[in-house]
């Protein structure tokens, strides 16, 4: 993945900061691969404290990604969020996840269900994404979490900033 490994991210989102030294590049890295697929490229546009990556293909604009943090139970949960350039989630991936338990919303199955998903769509728990028994504070705050994404996405798309 050319370019991307010289990024600094800056990680937003309330509660917690997690700096680039601890946010997992290689992990990062992997992720932006499987979502964008290999060869792409990243610069990034720093919007409201965000850092905002966009992903090339060459001069073809594939879609926009953020590494975000939410807080789990006691812990942050640091995530990237990944969209087409419709703005429709092309993923999530759970990039560090520090709880003890709640783990299962790093797993495919659970994360495939945001996939085609956009600001439009009101994204509940036990509505249009389910919960997972025994992981119900990491559920909602992955979801508020990707909900809040999506929506920063839009308000920069309409004040023409992304």
């Amino acid at each position: 993945m050319s370019g991307t490994s010289l990024l600094l991210l800056a990680v937003a989102g309330p509660p917690a900061r997690v700096s680039a030294q601890s946010a997992p590049q290689k992990k990062l890295g992997a992720a932006l691969d499987r979502v964008f697929g290999p060869g792409t490229r990243a610069d990034s546009l720093a919007l409201d404290g965000v850092i905002v990556l966009r992903m090339f293909r060459g001069d073809e604009l594939l879609g926009y990604a953020q590494v975000r943090n939410v807080k789990g139970k006691d812990q942050p949960i640091t995530y990237l969020v990944a969209t087409d350039t419709a703005l429709r989630l092309r993923d999530i991936d759970i990039l560090v996840y520090r709880e003890a338990y709640g783990g299962e919303v790093a797993y495919e199955p659970w994360r495939r269900q945001f996939r085609g998903k956009s600001p439009a769509d009101s994204l509940v728990v036990d509505r249009q994404i389910r919960g997972i028994s025994g992981a119900t504070i990491s559920v909602n705050a992955v979801t508020a979490g990707v909900r809040a994404a999506l929506a920063s996405f839009a308000r920069w798309r309409q004040d023409g900033r992304l």
